[in-house]
């Protein structure tokens, strides 16, 4: 149909105009990148899920009353939304997350190498897993930079916007992010 080719400005305002397809159709683009930053954060799947849907609940709140304001700026929008239920649920159990697919695997044991040879494999696992224990250190305003900008692949204009801080802010706490990342390394005495 016609509204896979029109750009989320569009879709939303035909959605707002009462064609219910156009959010799915936004929904169904996007789906990857808000999922994967809400995973990334809370770490676990059942929860990522319920996040994204009450993400999207928010979002339909809020286009039904008339409160978008961003034109064509609907991703970070809905990035800045789902950022904000993230904090809060992280705010209100304080808990650590943790990386696990529903079968219970660790994300990092079941991501696909290019390198087939098995060494290289189990080089590159070890190597995921003291990434991740080095990123679960560092603060969390570090670490959800670290998030956004390498696993949902935001720019740093979009992690700013989502996070409420200026461009060199969000560009601070990711310089800061490497300098500890590299500071844990160094003591720990860890190889990547």
């Amino acid at each position: 149909m016609q509204t896979q080719i029109l750009n989320d400005e569009a879709l939303v305002l035909q959605y707002m105009n009462g064609n219910e397809q156009s959010l799915e159709i936004l929904i169904r683009r996007h789906k990857s990148k808000i999922f994967t930053s809400i995973f990334m954060f809370l770490r676990d799947q059942y929860l990522a899920e319920d996040l994204f849907q009450e993400t999207f609940i928010k979002v339909v709140r809020k286009l039904r009353a008339g409160q978008y304001q961003e034109e064509g700026k609907f991703l970070p929008w809905v990035m800045r939304i789902s950022h904000n239920l993230c904090i809060d649920f992280y705010r209100k159990t304080r808990r650590t997350p943790q990386i696990v697919t529903p079968e219970g695997f660790d994300i990092f044991n079941v991501l696909q190498f290019s390198d087939g040879n098995p060494e290289n494999m189990v080089i590159r696992k070890q190597s995921h897993e003291r990434v991740r224990a080095m990123v679960d250190e560092l603060p969390v305003e570090q670490k959800e930079v670290v998030i956004l900008r390498h696993y949902a692949d935001l720019s740093f204009k979009e992690i700013a916007e989502i996070t409420n801080v200026s461009i060199n802010t969000a560009l601070g706490r990711m310089r800061y992010a490497l300098i500890n990342l590299r500071k844990m390394q160094m003591e720990k005495q860890i190889a990547l």
